[in-house]
């Protein structure tokens, strides 16, 4: 069987803008100009002189002999979440929730003590995870003139913007003056935009919302620059507190967030750890006259596990996550982060890891299919500084004794566009939707000669750009020229027999891939909606004729090609465990050819499986254009806990999910066996073990068949 060349690939120079990056040692950019609506420059003597003023407003406050004491409860979540795969795409996943109830108390002059009355936490997912003590308390008088932030392990020893030494290691700008609502009451503010003056050193990059007529702060909003993280692992920490006017006078702690992101440090993996706690503060009581002995003893303590568990919380643990704490970040958060970037140079703010073992999957270092048999990989990184990266993979089948793998270089922005000129020599999947994971796949094939993959021969040379996100929208653009082929059978399972592969066509040419995204995320009518869509075209001649065009006699053709899939999710209950789930899948292609041959088998439209045409054979519809739509209701449903020693107890229930299933072909190939028109079924599927391993059975019901599979949640397919 013949190969696809790299010849192409292989005469390249990369363009020298992608590797426009900062020589060590050169100093930073300047900072983004400041938006148009701005009102004073930077260290102009109306933002100086407002910061001298608030400054002062704070020291006098904790001398105001008017505050004596204060005594509020405050409420809250501690949430800790779980990202595997594209961070765009992937929204965290909860893992861990607890809910706290805390006494806070001050006395003047600047005594604090708080005290944790109430506590309860459920495993979403299995998880050893425990949070600092500091976490457990909120932030008084807006942090002392030192900030820390996880018992000083995520940051410490970070000069406070309104402290002693605070003009002499920050720049203030007043930008604009906007009205903020608290309750009932509309509060006209100036916001004061802060960075380091040497965004090399520990410091914080933000706003300060202070009150136009007391100097007060009513808000404050600020991330880190990366020199202020000892924790290795921390992307970013972002902090949001609000205050609230406490009898028509004092400004006292109403809300208060944070967030911190971690990613590993020993490899190049979609894998993340994020940890927000949100704080509701209130019950406020002044000048209550509390002993000095309320005081007493550390700063933070705790009531005894037997009164926290005795604490009267409303409603259950996960009916306290706030709704949108799955979101890919709080709103308040992603515009500090945004506001960061335009401040100082995002490279200062991202930690650079230099160079790494890489991955996106777990199956790209080992995985199995009908045409590799057993093949192992490794890819790498290295990080040439300025945002830019080389990216290598390689990947060897020892049934085929072949070698796939490609270079990579890329630049990427702070805003998250990113543009990459990119090698190749791959084996790409035809289809639109996987049918069951990568590592799924890899056991079945290995063991019972089951490979629901249909792999193609790919070699080629491509220039593509990913797009700044907008709207929740990820757009992205690439050129490419190829080379492609058809594979064969190389491998033999342990038992049974391998299917014969995809008969695709050896061309080449050049082709053009426009592609959107939106993750998951609030949709219309309460839904929950993410979707993805794909419109390819290109030109092609059959086989490899050196110096051949198609007037001289060789076949060509063309095609455009047209993809998209949507989930929509709506909650049919409070705590959203039961709910509707729609999955739609629409593609169709058009083309020709000078021999009339048509579409290229591997342009074409393939549906069936487990997730586009459960109680069918794989892939056994293809045609010109093709459908797929999925009606799902999920139900809990009681269930055996097991025990998991330190990591907790898989939950009492599991989640039934029943399903109606259709696929429709139009103009159907004679590739594959499955005819045209309506094709339904009726399914059950089941999610347990904390909703990680789903099981399905179906039944086609025109001339399908009885299914079984399982596999784990469609969530984690990108990491497998």
């Amino acid at each position: 069987m013949t190969r696809p060349s790299l010849a192409r690939a292989a005469l390249v120079v990369l363009p020298a803008v992608l590797l426009a990056a900062p020589a060590r040692g050169q100093s930073p950019a300047a900072p983004a100009t400041p938006p148009a609506a701005a009102t004073s420059g930077w260290n102009d003597s109306t933002s100086l002189a407002l910061v001298r003023r608030t400054a002062e407003r704070r020291r006098a406050q904790l001398a105001d002999t008017a505050l004596r004491d204060y005594r509020a409860t405050a409420r809250g979540t501690l949430t800790f979440l779980g990202q595997l795969g594209d961070v765009f795409a992937t929204p965290p996943r909860v893992i861990q929730a607890t809910q706290v109830a805390t006494e806070v108390y001050w006395r003047a002059p600047n005594l604090s003590k708080q005290r944790v009355i109430g506590t309860r936490d459920t495993t979403v997912l299995p998880t050893d995870n425990s949070f600092y003590r500091d976490r457990f308390g909120i932030v008084q008088n807006n942090f002392p003139n030192v900030i820390r932030v996880g018992d000083g392990r995520d940051v410490a020893d970070v000069p406070h913007p309104l402290g002693p030494d605070g003009e002499a290691r920050y720049e203030f700008a007043v930008r604009d003056s906007l009205a903020i609502r608290l309750g009932d009451r509309t509060v006209r503010v100036l916001e004061v935009q802060v960075r380091p003056r040497d965004p090399a050193r520990p410091g914080i990059v933000g706003s300060l919302f202070v009150d136009r007529a007391e100097a007060q702060v009513v808000r404050m909003a600020f991330t880190f620059t990366s020199a202020s993280y000892l924790d290795k692992r921390n992307e970013d920490v972002s902090i949001v507190l609000e205050n609230a006017l406490v009898q028509g006078r004092f400004w006292l702690p109403r809300r208060q967030e944070v967030e911190v992101r971690r990613a590993g440090t020993y490899m190049d993996f979609p894998a993340r750890g994020i940890i927000r706690g949100r704080w509701d503060i209130g019950d406020y009581r002044v000048n209550t006259e509390l002993p000095p002995a309320t005081f007493a003893g550390p700063e933070l303590e705790f009531a005894s596990p037997a009164q926290r568990r005795a604490y009267a919380f409303e409603g259950s643990v996960l009916d306290a996550i706030p709704p949108d704490v799955t979101m890919v970040t709080d709103e308040d958060v992603a515009r500090v982060q945004a506001q960061a970037r335009a401040l100082v140079q995002a490279q200062v703010l991202q930690r650079a890891r230099g160079s790494a073992l890489s991955a996106r999957a777990v199956s790209d270092f080992v995985r199995a299919n009908r045409v590799e048999g057993v093949a192992l990989g490794a890819g790498y990184l290295l990080r040439l500084g300025g945002g830019v990266a080389l990216r290598a993979r390689a990947r060897y089948g020892f049934a085929d004794e072949a070698v796939k793998g490609g270079l990579a270089l890329e630049r990427r922005w702070g805003s998250g566009a990113a543009l990459r000129l990119e090698g190749y020599r791959a084996y790409r999947e035809a289809g639109d939707e996987p049918e069951v994971s990568l590592a799924r796949n890899s056991l079945a094939s290995q063991e019972f000669g089951s490979d629901w993959t249909d792999p193609f021969d790919v070699a080629g040379l491509a220039l593509g750009a990913e797009l700044a996100p907008w709207r929740g929208i990820r757009p992205s653009i690439a050129v490419a020229y190829e080379t492609q082929d058809a594979l064969s059978v190389e491998a033999r399972p342990v038992t049974g027999r391998f299917e014969p592969t995809l008969p695709a066509l050896t061309l080449s040419g050049p082709r053009v891939v426009l592609a959107a995204e939106r993750a998951m995320g609030a949709g219309p009518f309460g839904t929950a909606l993410q979707w993805r869509a794909e419109a390819r075209g290109g030109t092609w001649s059959l086989g490899r004729h050196q110096g051949i065009g198609c007037d001289d006699g060789a076949v060509c053709g063309g095609f455009a090609r047209a993809a998209a899939g949507v989930e929509v999710q709506r909650p049919l209950s409070s705590d959203g465990t039961r709910r509707l789930v729609l999955r739609t899948t629409l593609a169709g292609v058009a083309g020709s050819s000078t021999d009339g041959g048509g579409v290229p088998a591997q342009e074409l439209v393939l549906l069936g499986g487990p997730v586009t045409g459960p109680g069918y054979d794989f892939h056994q519809f293809a045609g010109r254009f093709g459908a797929s739509q999925r009606v799902e209701w999920r139900v809990p449903v009681p269930f055996p806990p097991i025990s998991l020693g330190r990591y907790g107890r898989s939950p009492a229930r599991a989640t039934l999910a029943p399903y109606a299933h259709t696929v429709y072909v139009a103009r159907p190939s004679d590739v594959r066996p499955g005819r045209g028109g309506w094709s339904p079924a009726l399914g059950a599927g089941a999610h347990v073990f904390f909703d990680l391993l789903r099981f399905d059975v179906a039944r086609g019901l025109r001339d399908g068949r009885w299914t079984f599979s399982v596999d784990v949640t469609r969530d984690f397919w990108r990491v497998l």
